[in-house]
């Protein structure tokens, strides 16, 4: 009779973890706009220029909310 193998010991049979989904919450161009208080255009002029960073999905672009939130604080000034 052969030997088992060393590494033959309980086979564990769960199912692989699903994948976690991502907490990543994308805006629309206008979304932006209309949170921000500006036209659609001056969005695609941030993105455009790097202010804004964003990802193109087809034809159009999503802004992660998390760039929107750290470009509003990093343009923030204190005026006194």
């Amino acid at each position: 009779m052969p030997a088992a193998h060393p590494a033959a010991g309980p086979v564990n049979r769960q199912a692989p973890a699903a994948p976690q989904r991502s907490a990543v919450t994308f805006l629309t161009v206008a979304e932006v706009a209309a949170m921000m208080r500006v036209s659609k255009m001056t969005v695609y002029r941030l993105v455009h220029g790097g202010e804004l960073s964003a990802v193109r999905v087809g034809r159009s672009f999503r802004v992660p909310e998390r760039a929107v939130q750290d470009y509003l604080r990093d343009a923030y000034t204190d005026i006194a």
